[in-house]
């Protein structure tokens, strides 16, 4: 017997209860979980329900019916086309409210070990233009929310400069304002893809690889430091040289004018050489008294003000003192090491990028920090014997692995070592819930701090400190 197709049907006057992960409110039906876009704990609403599950379905908005109280204006004119922001109809309170809720969950459903209630989440002073980075892809077919005109369009009118359409790799939406950054940042993009629309550089076509214009990636620092690098698909040196002029004549607030030529199949730069055009090769950021290097590769918190914010919490928590070892596990470019070294007796360092290793050291080097000794390389490899036994095991571990959490050998490894304290910092609630449940057996969690770095989207970063039983 074949399998009965799904029809798509409408529930009405349906309350919106809570917020969910991946920027979808939820709703209940007759005991089954409903995820919703776009919608507002407290609104009540026709739901139109386009896809189903066994145990939940997805659904729409088909007709407001009575709007929650929380529920705001969005400020940016590409919401809900845009993948980011998720958030920006939800006043920020409530925001806050469910980022909060979102590590409670994960800590009782996930990791099922008992914990302190969390202290208060601490929100962003900024909740528009808060990132450091951005970055945009070119595209000669942009998406288009409406393929009435198609065939009216010109070849130039198709080109776009923008985001990828969540889940289509392919898809570029021509972004012409965006609030995540300083407004610099509109300018610089918008006069690029003018310039190039004028001067009729070809721009890339993710399916047929061709074109010459195909990302840029834009950074800066507290310190008003402006890092572009613009890739291109071919060293066309006529070409880019007569943008890169422009840039650099149009726009003397960019101190790192840098450009690559990337012509592999897929977008990333850290295997390519970077190129400076004009400027340094390098920005300057600085978290309290402390000066660091950006290289173009490096990684760096992308809200400055509350990784200062979300550094400061980690410190309080590992409560060093000036004759203790700390381990600082997945340490990037050594800005947690460096930030806390001052505390401490020797601060270990480990990663498995080798380039952001080399930016540790010159980050310590720069800041006259001589207690801080860094290793690249799988930190369940490097994490040894060999490396305990030449600096000591640690008395505070301080561990901020990547969004999929920590290798099971490194758990195991921590353990072994019984650190009187362990402070995890995470972008990743549930993994970390998930970790921290594998450890349980010796340690108890005594404090949890949350913390805002990305208001309008539902992620959150999450602090806990783990203490020896």
């Amino acid at each position: 017997m074949s399998k009965r197709k799904f029809k798509p049907y409408v529930l009405e006057n349906i309350e919106i209860l809570s917020a969910g992960s991946e920027g979808k409110a939820i709703a209940k039906h007759e005991g089954q979980v409903i995820f919703v876009d776009f919608a507002v704990p407290g609104d009540v609403v026709d739901l139109f329900i386009h896809n189903k599950k066994k145990s939940f379905c997805f659904g729409r908005i088909h007709k407001m019916i009575t709007p929650s109280v929380e529920r705001v204006e969005p400020f940016c004119e590409h919401f809900g086309t845009c993948g980011g922001c998720k958030w920006q109809h939800m006043s920020y309170s409530i925001q806050l409210k469910y980022k909060q809720q979102q590590v409670i969950d994960a800590f009782e459903r996930i990791g099922k070990f008992p914990f302190p209630t969390p202290e208060n989440i601490i929100g962003s002073e900024k909740i528009t233009h808060y990132r450091n980075k951005l970055e945009f892809t070119f595209t000669d077919k942009k998406w288009l929310e409406s393929l009435d005109n198609k065939d009216e369009l010109s070849e130039a009118e198709h080109k776009g400069l923008g985001f990828h359409i969540p889940g289509k790799f392919d898809k570029i939406l021509d972004v012409h304002k965006c609030f995540l950054m300083d407004d610099l940042h509109n300018q610089i993009r918008n006069s690029i893809k003018d310039f190039c629309v004028k001067n009729e550089y070809p721009f890339f076509n993710a399916r047929s690889q061709d074109g010459f214009m195909r990302n840029m990636i834009l950074r800066n620092t507290s310190l008003n430091d402006w890092m572009l690098i613009v890739i291109f698909k071919e060293n066309q040196e006529d070409r880019i040289n007569a943008l890169m002029e422009y840039l650099k004549e149009t726009f003397p607030q960019i101190t790192s004018l840098l450009y690559v030529v990337n012509g592999k199949q897929n977008d990333t730069i850290y295997d390519l050489d970077v190129q400076v055009f004009a400027g340094k090769p390098f920005m300057v950021e600085q978290l309290e008294d402390l000066k660091f290097n950006i290289q173009p590769k490096s990684f760096f918190q992308t809200n400055t003000e509350q990784t200062f914010n979300l550094y400061n919490e980690a410190r309080k928590m590992a409560n060093i003192q000036s004759h203790e070892i700390v381990y600082d596990l997945y340490t990037g470019v050594g800005s947690i090491a460096n930030f806390v070294a001052k505390q401490a007796l020797t601060v270990v360092g480990i990663e498995s990028v080798e380039q952001a290793i080399i930016d540790a050291k010159e980050n310590s080097a720069i800041n006259q920090i001589t207690n801080t000794h860094f290793y690249a390389g799988d930190m369940k490899d490097v994490l040894n014997d060999e490396l305990i036994a030449k600096h000591g095991k640690p008395d505070v571990i301080i561990t901020d692995p990547p969004r999929a959490g920590m290798h099971p050998d490194v758990i195991e490894k921590m353990l072994e070592l019984r650190a009187p304290r362990i402070v995890y910092v995470s972008c990743n609630p549930a993994s970390q819930a998930r970790d921290i449940a594998m450890m349980q057996e010796h340690y108890k969690v005594t404090k949890v701090q949350a913390v805002d770095m990305f208001p309008h989207t539902h992620h959150v970063e999450c602090v806990a400190l783990l203490e020896l039983i």
